[in-house]
Formats: structure tokens, C-alpha cells, sequence
């Protein structure tokens, strides 16, 4: 029986992991949860998994769970950022579910790590902001870190075995997105509604529109780099609008390993829990005669800027990936908002990283200090445009 602590229980990736977990009562059980403000779902949750713990956004999130909650329930609830810390540290847990969405996700992703849990992750946030600091953490408490990104797990999957020195690249695949077929000079014109349209995946809202930009997978290059202890020039993406094909792994006498499957994200889930196991699911499975044909494409980096932007700040290093991720979180939010246009979230982001001076090796401290700066330069210019 393994014992798991979800944080972002009530996201699309908790929730799918909820499912697993339901479905597999002999293999798993829930040890804590985590969310932010849905009390409803999250209480329904609790009083189903039964966990220990549960942690929420703020003290007042806290006091409206534990009276939704029936008499009786035995649960301890914490709050707050030092709470959620606390929670990911749960003494009972064997492995937790890094799933809270944005930067949130580093310090309680940190905090599971120093008390020597597996971490399954999802939250790319984490290894974008400080990959450094979390990948030396993590050896030196002899913790795995298992990816859940399915481009990131179908990597896990595709290096099984092999050596470091056999590896000549790594291919990101990319669905490209809503708007793959809507040409440049189209983009300044399309809608919210449509770049939360996305053809292949169900997402939470601020992944689908970093799909829709490409800064996904700028992203995920920079996770990759520290989740494989690569260079950035052993690194590519290809567009691959079936997203079938979930990644690749070419090594240097040209053999390419592929991993295929539906576009489902309980698949790189349940793998990350029962790894090197894998358990059996009710998902409809991969038919390549129906599929048909499989397209490969390079990404068009003057359509997407974000990839290219992203690149470059990873190459940068320092605290430049935390200020890139900062200005992205900021810029989504406003344009869910309906604050900014979807052209215009390359050139803020792009602004804000040209105003920061690089720390080269950063401390955590100055790390959460360039997140906290660049969110207020990204405020200031966002409302220079839309005053």
C-alpha cells in the first residue's frame, strides 16, 4: 500500500490522480491533500479519501472547510504557505503529487523533498524556477523525482536503461495548439475563448493558453535540461499536431526510441505512482491504423516567440527562468482577464526580462525576491498598455 499526499487536489491533475487512486484501493491511499479555495470539491474529497491532513490558501479558506466538513471529522487542517509546506512534509506519505499550478508549487515541492518523499511531478514551475537548488536537494536526500508531464515521462520512459553518454538528443513534441493553422498576422486578432480552445488536451486554464503560445513548451525545455541533466543543445521540439507521439529520444548511433499513447494525462500519472510497475486502466487504447498519419513540423519560432524567448532564458540561467515564469503567470492571468490581447503577452514578457539583471547563481532567496519583482514590473507594464 502506498500512501500519497496530492497537492492541487482539485485541479485537472489531481483529480485524474483521484481517479487512479479510486480505482486502485489496494495499491494507494491518500495521506494528505492540498487545494487552494474550491471547498466544495475539496470537502468531498475528504470525506471520501479520508486523509490525515489538508491544507488551504488562507486562514479563512480554512475555517469555511472545517465547517463544511461533518461533526466529528478527524482531520487536521492547515493554511497558508508555511501550511502547505507542512502538508507536503506529511510524516505518513511515500511519494507526493507535486500538482499546484504556477510557482506556488516550488516551496512545498522543496519541502516534501527534505523530508525525503518521492516527488511526482507535475508542476514544471519547480524545476523552471530552481532547477539547480531542487535537483541537488533531491540527491542529496536520495529522493526520485518521476515526471508526470506526459513529453517528460515519455523521456523517463524512452532512457530506461541507457547510458548518458549514448544520448545525442532529446525531441519535445508540441500539438501546436489552437492556433497551428491560424496565420501570424491572425493572431492579434483571435479571442480568450479561442486560445482556451485546445484540440487535443483538457487542461486547467493557464497551461491551455501556454499551449496556445507555445511558453509551454519553453517551459518544459527547461525542465527537461534539469530533469535530465542535459545541455539545452541536446534539446528539440517538434510540432506534432496528433500528440500521439509523446516525445523521442535519439541517441548516437541514430537509433530513436518513441513513446506513443492516447493523449491522456492518467497514463504518465499512474506510471509515476507504480514506477518501474505499471497497473492496468480502463482507457480506450492507441489504434495507429485508425490514426492514420502521423506529422512532424518545426516549430515556427516568429509565430511563437514565447518558444524562443523561453529557450533563451533558460540559456541565460540564473534567476532568468524564474523571472520569465513570473512575467508568463502575470500575463495569463491579465489576459484572462480580458486586460490584454494574446499578441501582446510575447512583447511584455520579453519586456520584463531585458529590465532584469541575471543573478548566475541564485539563492533561494533571491530566486522568490526576482518571482516577486518581476510580478510588479509585469503589473506596470500591463497597465501602461491598458491605460
Amino acid at each position: 500500500m502506498k500512501k500519497i499526499t496530492l497537492l492541487g487536489s482539485t485541479g485537472s491533475i489531481g483529480l485524474s490522480a483521484l481517479d487512479i487512486i479510486e480505482k486502485n484501493p489496494k495499491r494507494f491511499r491518500i495521506a494528505a491533500l492540498a487545494a487552494g479555495e474550491n471547498i466544495q470539491l475539496l470537502k468531498r474529497q475528504i470525506e471520501r479519501f479520508k486523509p490525515e491532513m489538508a491544507a488551504v490558501k488562507n486562514k479563512e479558506t480554512a475555517v469555511k472547510l472545517r465547517r463544511a466538513l461533518r461533526p466529528g471529522t478527524r482531520i487536521r487542517i492547515s493554511y497558508d504557505t508555511e501550511g502547505l509546506q507542512e502538508t507536503a512534509a506529511c510524516s505518513s506519505a511515500d511519494i507526493v503529487i507535486s500538482a499546484i499550478s504556477g510557482a506556488a508549487g516550488l516551496l512545498p515541492t522543496l519541502a516534501a523533498i527534505e523530508a525525503g518523499k518521492d516527488i511526482a511531478l507535475a508542476n514544471k514551475e519547480t524545476m523552471v524556477m530552481a532547477g539547480r537548488i531542487v535537483t541537488r536537494a533531491a540527491a542529496k536526500k536520495n529522493v526520485r523525482i518521476l515526471p508526470v508531464d506526459s513529453e517528460h515521462s515519455a523521456i523517463f520512459q524512452c532512457l530506461e536503461g541507457s547510458r548518458k553518454e549514448d544520448l545525442k538528443r532529446i525531441i519535445l513534441t508540441a500539438s501546436g495548439g489552437p492556433f497551428l493553422n491560424v496565420a501570424a498576422r491572425q493572431l492579434k486578432k483571435v479571442t480568450l475563448r479561442q486560445a482556451l480552445r485546445h484540440p487535443r488536451w483538457k487542461m486547467g486554464k493557464k497551461i491551455t493558453i501556454d499551449s496556445a503560445s507555445m511558453m509551454n513548451k519553453g517551459l518544459e525545455i527547461i525542465e527537461a535540461r534539469w530533469l535530465f541533466n542535459t545541455s539545452f543543445d541536446q534539446i528539440d521540439v517538434l510540432v506534432h499536431p496528433q500528440s500521439l507521439v509523446h516525445s523521442m529520444v535519439e541517441f548516437i548511433d541514430g537509433a530513436c526510441l518513441a513513446q506513443l499513447g492516447v493523449p491522456d494525462m492518467k497514463i504518465p500519472i499512474a506510471y509515476a505512482l507504480t514506477y518501474p510497475e505499471r497497473i492496468a486502466n480502463d482507457l480506450k487504447t492507441l489504434d495507429l491504423v485508425q490514426a492514420g498519419r502521423l506529422d512532424f513540423y518545426k516549430p515556427d519560432l516568429k509565430k511563437f516567440p514565447c518558444l524562443k524567448i523561453a529557450r533563451e532564458a533558460g540559456v541565460s540561467g540564473g534567476t532568468a527562468p524564474a523571472v520569465l515564469n513570473a512575467a508568463d503567470e502575470v500575463a495569463v492571468a491579465a489576459l484572462m482577464q480580458e486586460r490584454l490581447s494574446f499578441a501582446d503577452l510575447p512583447k511584455i514578457i520579453e519586456k520584463v526580462l531585458d529590465a532584469h539583471d541575471v543573478i548566475p547563481d541564485p539563492s533561494m532567496d533571491d530566486i522568490l525576491q526576482a518571482d516577486a519583482d518581476a510580478r510588479q514590473q509585469t503589473e506596470k507594464i500591463i497597465g501602461r498598455i491598458t491605460t
